[in-house]
């Protein structure tokens, strides 16, 4: 029997929130964690384990701890670049864990050009496995890519590892993908990339993404409520096990809100129904107003209650929240009212700034530029129009 894991999207040092941004990496020690506890010979990353080809420093002496925990335990690991760690140059912060010795990256040989260049898998030998992988890529390039990987026969276990989109897990979406039977065969598909929980059935060969192993972003926290990574038993069958890293609980509030003027207590007064401390505040705020703004409900008292209940964390989502058709009106006519002023406040430092005989010419320029074509009206007597305003301005004959 070997047991292995299966890892991928870590994207350490994402989140702009200091808070979420430690829970992830907490969610990638309690994976580590769990690859030792559960007496793994070996783990796969497939892609993405750092958010960026050159990551935080404080990021990268964190994973170094971690992939010594696991060398220390004799665990292996096994890795590819995903879109988000690759650089085209070829040199990241994975090549110096494996300089390092904590992990071995998959490599692969071109041969030929253009139409004609086939791309060779190198197998990683762990006993009877043989593991390969090709790496993801910035917008989806290595999908042309794969369709001209090989892999060869083998009488051993065949682990395909890869960061990319496959065509059963996206359904319909419009994006560059492969379809599995465009792959070379494996025992295994070890897949990252797309933060989805799929895989496939139990008596069907195991293609499986790992998920993230924390939500990257506000919809992955509504959708995911939590992180997760695969541990996988390989006897007579592959059983393949999911582990869930839920360290935090997602509460989600949305609201279908048309008047703002008293959304802020609407919000507040269901919050208070709820136990909030230590969890992951989601607010999805949507609808039409038809009274106030949306700069007439007070986030910030909403954040000051989050917070004297000591949650976890609060994010807010108002992308579906807008104004009604006449209320988008009146804020369009205030802010040409408000950019007229700004224009002459502009027009009257520039002139104590540069002071000059023809900066009197400028207001009364721009206005004349900004006469409006009438209704009907034929292009040459607006032309001429306009012409005889600049005209009366600069007591000049144009025609």
């Amino acid at each position: 029997m070997v047991k292995f894991a299966h890892l991928g999207d870590c994207h350490l040092g994402s989140w702009r929130q200091p808070e979420l941004q430690e829970l992830n990496f907490k969610s990638f020690e309690f994976a580590v964690d769990k690859c030792i506890k559960e007496n793994c010979e070996f783990v796969l990353v497939a892609g993405d384990l750092f958010d960026s080809a050159y990551p935080p420093v404080e990021i990268l002496k964190r994973a170094f701890g971690e992939f010594r925990k696991l060398k220390e335990k004799g665990i292996k690991c096994y890795m590819i670049a995903g879109s988000h760690d690759y650089s085209v140059s070829g040199k990241t912060f994975l090549d110096v864990l494996e300089k390092a010795g904590f992990c071995e990256m998959c490599k692969y040989e071109e041969i030929g050009e253009g139409d004609d260049k086939k791309i060779n898998l190198l197998p990683i030998k762990h006993k009877t496995f043989e593991i390969f992988g090709y790496p993801g890529k910035k917008s989806g390039l290595e999908v042309d890519d794969l369709r001209r990987i090989h892999v060869p026969d083998s009488s051993n276990f065949r682990i395909l590892m890869l960061h990319t989109s496959l065509k059963e897990a996206i359904g319909t979406i419009p994006v560059d993908s492969i379809p599995l039977e465009s792959l070379p065969k494996a025992e295994y598909y070890a897949l990252g990339h797309l933060h989805i929980d799929f895989r496939t059935k139990k008596d069907e060969k195991p293609v499986v993404y790992s998920g993230p192993i924390f939500p990257n972003n506000f919809q992955e926290l509504e959708d995911l409520r939590a992180g997760s990574f695969y541990i996988v038993n390989v006897t007579g069958i592959t059983e393949v096990t999911k582990i869930e890293t839920r360290l935090k609980e997602v509460l989600i509030f949305g609201f279908d809100i048309k008047n703002a003027l008293t959304a802020t207590q609407q919000i507040i007064t269901e919050l208070e129904k709820h136990e909030l401390e230590e969890k992951i505040i989601l607010l999805r705020l949507q609808g039409t107003l038809t009274q106030g703004t949306n700069a007439d409900i007070d986030y910030q008292k909403i954040k000051d209650y989050i917070d004297s209940k000591k949650a976890y964390s609060f994010l807010k989502n108002t992308h579906n929240l807008s104004a009604s058709t006449e209320e988008i009106k009146t804020a369009a006519s205030v802010l040409a009212t408000d950019m007229g002023k700004i224009e002459e406040a502009l027009i009257k430092d520039y002139e104590k700034r540069n002071p000059d005989r023809f900066n009197g010419l400028i207001l009364p320029l721009m206005h004349s530029l900004n006469i409006e074509k009438q209704e009907d009206e034929k292009t040459g007597i607006y032309e001429t129009r306009m012409f005889s305003e600049i005209n009366k301005i600069l007591n000049l004959d144009i025609k």
